[in-house]
């Protein structure tokens, strides 16, 4: 016990102001992975790689194993290797939040405020009647990212977006119901378009498990780029809307409206991603339920 606590007193002695920021810095850096790691099959693999290390850890040092030592010795840097390919998803979605979080988030230049103003009133409109009807719908609206290739995965309008035009889309059994409409600006760019699905699991966790595929391609969108995607279900008729890998669910037209203005609002730019975060919290306070994260 003596030596112990002198090996902590000379610890101790040594530090001094860089110490303190090299430890900010590295825990900074295992925050950073564990925060963007968070509610994805990731966390799951990286506590079953932490347990695998640990174990070989105790085995070689609490046994005298020289053949088994040496195969972990031999076995680490191809486990190095392996682990970019094992988070290849996780690690392509933080450096694409990274590359997002330097943005100034607002509308296209190309767009002027009324423009914009319509487009959502359309859109708030027209999921409005189609919760009311019951009618499945799922609505993405661009912002800086570029969704041309979800674009090219289904059919091209490039028309003047109007409630009736997005209701006309999502008649049911019609041809293009099934995918995603894509608003980018005043004017719907395509409709039927094919969307990444979710992986994360947020849905199946929720105690609610009345959402499927458009609740998973809206999760996936929001996922992979800094688009706004709005969800109407087919079962509920509730309104959902989804951005940065977060979705709120059960919201009114008023609030659907508050929440696009704020993403385009040119003042929006100054908040950023945290805008949303503190919409849903605020929304979640209101209607006393658990949000997803």
């Amino acid at each position: 016990m003596t030596q112990f606590l002198n090996n902590v007193l000379f610890i101790f002695q040594r530090f001094d102001g860089r110490s303190i920021v090299d430890i900010l810095l590295v825990t900074a850096i295992f925050f950073g992975l564990m925060y963007w790691l968070r509610d994805t099959q990731a966390m799951v693999l990286l506590r079953g790689v932490i347990l695998i290390v640990v174990a070989l850890i105790l085995l070689t040092s609490l046994a005298n194993l020289p053949a088994f030592s040496w195969l972990v010795r031999n076995s680490i840097p191809a486990m190095l290797l392996a682990i970019p390919v094992i988070f290849a998803p996780e690690i392509r979605r933080a450096l694409e939040r990274i590359g997002r979080a330097g943005g100034i988030f607002t509308r296209p230049s190309s767009t002027t405020e009324d423009e914009l103003e319509g487009s959502i009133q359309a859109v708030v409109a027209a999921a409005t009647r189609l919760s009311a009807r019951q009618h499945g719908a799922l609505i993405v609206l661009q912002r800086l990212d570029n969704l041309e290739d979800h674009i090219q995965s289904g059919v091209r309008i490039d028309a003047k977006v109007t409630p009736e035009l997005l209701l006309q889309v999502f008649y049911p059994n019609t041809p293009l119901h099934d995918g995603a409409a894509v608003v980018i600006g005043p004017k719907l760019a395509a409709a039927a378009c094919v969307l990444p699905l979710s992986s994360s699991g947020i849905l199946n966790r929720l105690p609610d498990r009345q959402m499927g595929l458009r609740h998973r391609a809206a999760l996936g969108i929001s996922e992979a780029s800094d688009a706004i995607a709005v969800v109407v279900s087919e079962e509920t008729g509730g309104i959902s809307v989804a951005h940065g890998g977060r979705i709120i669910r059960r919201i009114d037209s008023d609030r659907l409206r508050n929440i696009l203005m704020a993403f385009f609002r040119p003042s929006a730019a100054e908040s950023g991603n945290h805008w949303f975060t503190r919409v849903l919290a605020g929304l979640a306070r209101r209607k006393g339920q658990p949000r997803a994260k």
